[in-house]
């Protein structure tokens, strides 16, 4: 008997770990993961013998310690203005309140040295107005893919031997009993009086699940989907150098949709990754200038939101990503002149593109995947770009397809972000309320502070 049950092991259930044994030390707790620990976490795509996704049981990218975080950038927005609506149930000062404390916590588990940057004071963000363009407002702590990896080393060795640890366990049902909850996983059933899930964002299909089984009201969420855009790190070095990451959102003129950058990463690399079997394409940087490359990557994404009687928004978006790996066996890339000339790309084009792409990706035509109004939006998005970063739309710019940024269907949770049954609890992306890490990593904290003021 367990006093508190974590489901995932990503930012949410980490930061919910770390906080309930600073509290109370004498606290039994038990983590589940369908992942594997961190240090087996290990992609086999190697560019040689193997070079596309080859559907791991269990995607090392996207699940294991540390979540789909874990190998992403190690970005950490400390924000209201994007991320999520955490602020919306905890209220906004409390809210940054705990990303602060989150930032300290990386800082002191090996993240020291890194760079703060703010949006605070920047020339851009006038730059950004006059030509139509509006840059959102953060904080920004840049940990690099390298020296998040060694924070989650650090904050494993921290927490292993004070709770207990369930690597290669997918929780297939959560069961509300007298006193609390049962798990039943692949590896036996556990049994505990709090229950935290923290699924993230490749979960999102088990959530739902669980929610229609517990009878847990959700309501219809949004699914982001786009390209992920390649060029020189000359052209976007004068927003890079100073702000590191700019969100920056466009409203279309033809059809007034919000289009946004996202996920940028100077001098970082294209990368596969695997949600619910469908492979997908994202980003990472790296703090060592070692592993760095000449080129910056960033997504541009289109929010697409719908209304009865249609509810399955990660469907919509999932079938898209088929398309693309049904036409490309995977990733397709496409060069912006050829795009826009309403010609396919080739694997000779793209080998005379002055953009050295880092992503082994088929050449193809993304015209033939994306719908109208979602590239239309993309394509105008660039010209935009284009005025503030002088480059962005020339014809060897490389766009990577499909980018989906899936969310869980909005969970309905009270101001402690707990749900109708007591002690029950969703956090992190997998409650759709979360989007980024630090806003994960927050609800974490909060949630734990909740538990262990009851104990």
């Amino acid at each position: 008997m367990y006093d508190v049950l974590i489901v995932g092991a990503g930012p949410g259930g980490i930061f919910t770990a770390y906080e309930l044994v600073e509290k109370n030390p004498n606290l039994k707790i038990a983590v589940f993961e369908m992942g594997h620990e961190l240090k087996n976490r290990h992609c086999p795509i190697d560019g040689d013998k193997v070079k596309s996704c080859i559907h791991c049981k269990s995607c090392s990218i996207m699940s294991g310690f540390g979540g789909a975080g874990a190998f992403s950038d190690g970005k950490y927005n400390i924000t209201n203005d994007f991320g999520g609506t955490l602020h919306e149930y905890i209220g906004k000062k409390a809210a940054i309140e705990l990303m602060e404390y989150v930032d300290q916590i990386n800082l002191k588990y090996g993240g020291e040295g890194t760079k703060l940057y703010s949006t605070s004071g920047t020339s851009i963000k006038k730059m950004c107005m006059q030509n139509g363009l509006h840059l959102l407002d953060a904080s920004v702590r840049h940990l690099g893919t390298d020296i998040n990896y060694i924070v989650l080393e650090h904050l494993y060795e921290h927490l292993r031997d004070k709770m207990d640890f369930y690597f290669d366990c997918a929780v297939d049902t959560v069961e509300r009993i007298d006193g609390g909850y049962r798990l039943h996983t692949d590896n036996g059933t556990y049994v505990g009086a709090n229950c935290v899930i923290s699924a993230g964002r490749s979960g999102s299909k088990w959530m739902e699940k669980v929610c229609g089984e517990l009878e847990i009201e959700t309501m219809s969420n949004r699914v982001d989907i786009g390209v992920r855009v390649e060029l020189p790190a000359e052209i976007f070095s004068q927003l890079t150098d100073e702000l590191y990451e700019s969100k920056i959102v466009y409203r279309t003129e033809k059809y007034e949709d919000l289009v946004r950058t996202f996920c940028m990463n100077p001098r970082g690399v294209v990368v596969n990754e695997n949600t619910n079997g469908i492979v997908t394409v994202n980003g990472h940087s790296y703090e060592d200038k070692a592993r760095q490359t000449g080129n910056t990557n960033f997504a541009l994404l289109v929010a697409k939101h719908f209304s009865e009687p249609f509810k399955d928004s990660n469907g919509y978006g999932e079938s898209i990503a088929r398309l693309s790996n049904m036409l490309g066996g995977g990733v397709m890339v496409q060069r912006f002149g050829d795009l826009v000339r309403g010609q396919r790309s080739t694997e000779k084009r793209i080998a005379e593109s002055f953009t050295v792409p880092t992503l082994n990706a088929a050449a193809g035509d993304l015209s033939l995947v994306l719908p109208k109004r979602i590239l239309d939006g993309i394509i105008e998005m660039i010209y935009a770009l284009d005025k503030i970063a002088p480059g962005t739309a020339n014809d060897d710019t490389l766009l990577y397809g499909v980018e989906v940024k899936f969310y869980n269907m909005e969970v309905a949770v009270d101001q402690n972000l707990m749900t109708q049954h007591e002690g029950l609890y969703v956090i992190g992306d997998g409650s759709g309320i979360t989007h980024s890490l630090s806003h994960a990593s927050a609800s974490g904290v909060y949630v734990a502070r909740q538990i262990a003021k009851n104990h």
